[in-house]
């Protein structure tokens, strides 16, 4: 009797999980859908940038609201104005990068990079079924760090701790896929909006990241 139960919430909590990943990885690709869109419309309308804290309000307010509403139908809304916006804030971004002389490829190749690095890792993750719950402090930690270090780079335009501010993000994103992907498979995210919310945000600081790394590289900056 007691088997049978086990076996029965073993078999529901595999049901509820596949879930989550289904609707987290549909979801997903329909916000990478529509921020492009957005950045795309950004970069036709030539719209400016809108500055560093116009842009930090506006990405944390957004996440609070989303956060906030998780678990109703507002909460999509909010992921969809997050993602939209984070957009936008991508388009002035691009068309700087594509105003250089080997912007094309330099793009390109961010973006190509960021697909491989992120179906690589969630790939590995979804198959081997590997938990990385133990990175949870670190990437907590480093990412702060990282942040304040980037706002120190921009504060006091220092283009050396800015290189190493998007190398360190390049491997904290990488990190926070795996741990977020583990983190969906093994029960401890059950929310599909804060789960896409995590792996856009490592996709978009990903993007971003290899592209002033790629920009440095092409002498380009």
């Amino acid at each position: 009797m007691n088997t049978s139960i086990s076996a029965t919430h073993a078999q529901t909590a595999v049901l509820a999980t596949n879930k989550v990943i289904r609707n987290t990885y549909t979801l997903l690709s329909m916000t990478l859908l529509f921020s492009a869109l957005t950045a795309a419309l950004s970069m036709a309308l030539n719209l400016p940038h809108p500055g560093l804290l116009l842009t930090l309000g506006g990405y944390f307010g957004l996440l609070f609201a989303t956060a906030r509403f998780r678990n109703s139908s507002l909460g999509l809304a909010f992921v969809f104005a997050l993602t939209g916006f984070m957009g936008y804030t991508l388009g002035p971004i691009l068309n700087a990068y594509l105003a250089l002389p080997n912007g094309g490829q330099i793009v390109m190749t961010a973006m190509g990079g960021t697909g491989v690095i992120f179906l690589g890792l969630s790939g590995y993750a979804l198959t081997t079924r590997k938990d990385f719950s133990f990175m949870g402090g670190f990437l907590m930690v480093g990412i702060l760090v990282a942040f304040l270090a980037g706002l120190g780079a921009v504060f006091f335009e220092m283009p050396g701790l800015s290189l190493a501010v998007s190398s360190m993000f390049v491997l904290l994103m990488a990190g926070l896929i795996l741990y977020e992907t583990s983190n969906i498979i093994h029960g401890g995210e059950t929310n599909y909006i804060m789960a896409t919310v995590t792996l856009f945000v490592a996709i978009f600081n990903l993007f971003t990241s290899l592209l002033h790394l790629l920009g440095f590289m092409n002498g380009d900056e």
